[in-house]
């Protein structure tokens, strides 16, 4: 029996596959000329970048077969864009299709070795996002940093007084943070313990209002001593001479 099943497979040269395909296309074609062709492609759950990107890699054209799409192949396509996590394709007769996303969250912007990328709530990069569209997001900069940025940034979120202060942080040999603030002054968090040192920050904050005092670095990087550098006073202007 399996010789004589490759023995047909040889003498047709796979013409049972090719007549099958012949007869799907035939099929879609009399569906078509019946009004069962692509007139409206509808998005959802996506921002209007996205929607662009995945109208882009769908590579659908009007008046196409709509019974002869791939839904799946579709889907797989779309999931390729940055900005997709999941994505689902339904047909709706006669002439709609409907790709729904769930689209990934920005988290965000990363800056290393020359590049500045968008990242997500996992700290992948969506490589289709305009960093410079995403100016809101908080910067993190340096190697290891937009792996590291789904743990400390949760924690900052909680404390909005200091992550409306913060201008960057800044990954420290892909093992701690420098909270590098907006007048220039630098706190730095430990390498294990984050929570606990950011604890201490509020608790210091409370007795002596450091925050809005304004220093020149805070060091949590010890649990048992928080030091504070307070910032150097400006020199005194010079005086002008006189008649000027």
């Amino acid at each position: 029996m399996l010789a004589l099943a490759l023995g047909v497979v040889l003498a047709t040269g796979h013409r049972a596959e090719r007549l099958s395909v012949a007869g799907r296309q035939a099929l879609d074609g009399r569906f078509a000329a019946a009004g069962f062709r692509l007139r409206a492609v509808r998005i959802e759950g996506a921002s209007p970048a996205a929607t662009a990107d995945i109208v882009k890699v769908a590579g659908l054209y009007k008046d196409e077969p709509l019974l002869g799409l791939d839904l799946d192949r579709l889907k797989q396509k779309v999931e390729t864009v940055g900005w997709v996590k999941q994505a689902r394709v339904v047909r709706l007769l006669p002439d709609t299709l409907v790709i729904s996303v769930v689209q990934r969250r920005q988290l965000a912007v990363w800056q290393h070795d020359g590049k500045t990328l968008v990242i997500d709530d996992h700290g992948q990069p969506i490589l289709e996002a305009d960093p410079a569209s995403f100016a809101s997001l908080p910067l993190v900069v340096g190697y290891g940093a937009a792996q590291a940025a789904p743990q400390i940034l949760p924690m900052l979120a909680q404390r909005p007084r200091l992550m409306a202060r913060v201008d960057a942080l800044v990954r420290v040999d892909d093992r701690r943070w420098d909270l590098r603030l907006k007048d220039g002054a630098l706190i730095q968090l430990p390498a294990v313990g984050q929570e606990d040192a950011l604890m201490q920050l509020e608790q210091l904050e409370d007795r002596s209002r450091v925050l809005e005092l304004g220093f020149e670095r805070i060091d949590l990087r010890n649990p048992d001593l928080v030091a504070v550098r307070p910032r150097e006073p400006a020199p005194p202007g010079r005086p002008e001479p006189a008649g000027a």
